[in-house]
């Protein structure tokens, strides 16, 4: 080996020790940094399981139960109330409560015609609905007796004479 040689092989030798060097430096200060690391913790963030706010994330979840059970009675009395709504406005109702009225008022104009017109009747007796009215006609005086299907009465009383506009 001539000292060229010899030179070189030095030369490679102190590079490959420099090359180590740094290696085990950089080896060792990773190394470092992972032993100065904190631990890894796993924490739940449901209260459910960590226990941590629990009482008021129970209290959450029942305020949402609540407000969904109060949600649904009203849109089902909504519905409810619409549905009646409806039956109420059929063509059907709208005839009987019409026929109704036309009934009723001919009732009364009768009852007037005999109680005030040209062939007056000092008495008379009808039954309504279960009600019993009677009036009679005595001294200018009208009275009118309701008994109601509960047995309750009233007396209604009208002077006679004093019907005027």
């Amino acid at each position: 080996m001539t000292k060229e040689e010899i030179k070189k092989a030095k030369e490679k030798d102190l590079i490959i020790k420099i090359i180590s060097f740094i290696g085990i430096i950089l080896f060792v200060g990773i190394f470092v940094q992972n032993v100065k690391a904190d631990e890894m913790v796993h924490k739940f963030k449901s209260p459910s399981f960590s226990g941590i706010g629990t009482s008021a994330h129970y209290l959450t979840i029942d305020s949402q139960e609540y407000q969904r059970k109060l949600t649904v009675k009203e849109e089902l009395k909504a519905i409810q109330e619409q549905l009646e709504r409806d039956k109420e406005n059929t063509t059907l109702a709208r005839f009987i409560r019409n026929l109704e009225s036309r009934i009723y008022a001919q009732i009364s104009r009768q009852i007037v015609e005999n109680m005030f017109g040209e062939t007056q009747s000092t008495e008379g007796t009808f039954n309504l609905e279960g009600n019993t009215i009677s009036y009679t006609i005595e001294d200018g005086m009208i009275t009118l007796t309701i008994i109601a299907s509960d047995g309750s009465e009233t007396i209604i009383q009208l002077p006679l004479g004093d019907f005027s506009f």
